[in-house]
């Protein structure tokens, strides 16, 4: 067992304070459910642990312009239940009801949840090496167990996959993040809190040492928002991350695609956002041929490896069949 010190916040500028004036291995801990694990691995070894779970960021707060505010501490369990999120924004629902076990669901954080790590096995186990855990060592992944990483989105040096439901549902709502830092309160796109791995696969986000995310924030419902649909594919019926999954959103006139939002998990090492096949689809008819042509020009960029090829046609499919399900066509 390593030691380190824990404390407990008293507000969220006290946290910041305490995370930014110490050493980087000074880490902020909300439910625990993965930092913890990390920890037991030997994948995390914090020096310092600053408990923000009490904080008071556990609400829903609806915003003036009809948006709402999640607080970063508010449970998964809670959220996904919550009879307003479920109603204008059920694709949130879904993909929050869809993730880990009612107990993880139970002490799991929105922050948090946004924040974990890859499950990759060969960054969870510190006997092999890994350019995430430990740049420059190297990517066994790449000609070893790769079914469940990533075929778009990837590197030379890192292949793993996000694998939060949760923030490809918030990446398709066009959420916003909230963060509190040193220098000050900032208002992030979800897209931009993350980053792809490039040369610096260590870094997850674009999150600055001390940074801690206080909310969530969703537009105001609309008749996007409530067509909205989470579809997550995996191998057993719960308690599993997915192969595949999407989140889509669509409104229709005449037969005719208004606005469409498509953002897929288990394929990329962030929510990856169809943007290219969203900006096809926008004026087409929307029908089965049309829908797959627009997913073939995104999916055509996919680069993936011998054991996760299957990941291409079955986010196809998914994507195919969500859309076709929020416009009410045969699947």
């Amino acid at each position: 067992m390593r030691e380190f010190h824990y404390e407990r916040a008293a507000s969220p500028s006290a946290a910041v304070a305490a995370v930014t004036a110490a050493d980087t291995d000074t880490v902020y801990l909300g439910g625990g459910t993965n930092l913890v694990d990390l920890m037991k691995l030997g994948v995390a070894r914090p020096s310092r642990v600053v408990d923000v779970s009490g904080l008071p960021l556990d609400g829903l707060q609806t915003l003036p312009g009809g948006g709402l505010l999640i607080g970063a501490a508010v449970r998964n369990s809670v959220l996904g239940s919550d009879p307003q999120v479920r109603h204008a924004y059920p694709a949130l629902s879904q993909a929050l009801l869809a993730g880990a076990s009612g107990q993880i669901r139970n002490m799991a954080t929105v922050g948090g949840n946004l924040l974990q790590r890859t499950r990759c096995g060969y960054f969870n186990d510190i006997a092999k090496p890994c350019n995430k855990r430990e740049p420059g060592t190297g990517c066994p992944a790449r000609t070893g167990v790769h079914r469940d990483l990533a075929i778009i989105g990837h590197s030379a040096v890192c292949i793993a996959t996000h694998p939060s439901d949760m923030a490809v549902a918030l990446s398709a709502l066009d959420a916003r993040v909230h963060v509190l830092g040193s220098d000050g309160t900032r208002v992030v796109q979800l897209d931009e809190l993350y980053r792809l791995p490039g040369d610096s696969p260590k870094w997850d986000t674009t999150l600055r040492h001390g940074d801690l995310i206080t909310g969530v924030e969703l537009p105001p419902p609309s008749g996007l928002t409530r067509r909205s649909m989470y579809r997550k594919a995996r191998d057993r019926a719960s308690y599993a991350f997915a192969a595949g999954a999407v989140a889509a959103a669509v409104t229709v006139t005449d037969g005719t695609v208004d606005d469409v939002r498509i953002s897929f998990g288990a394929i990329a090492p962030r929510p990856w956002r169809a943007r290219i096949a969203e900006q096809e689809l926008v004026g087409r008819p929307a029908d089965a041929r049309h829908i797959g042509a627009a997913l073939d020009l995104e999916l055509v960029h996919a680069r993936p490896f011998p054991d996760n090829a299957f990941k291409v046609p079955l986010s196809r499919r998914l994507a195919v069949s969500a859309l076709l399900g929020l416009i009410g066509g045969p699947r």
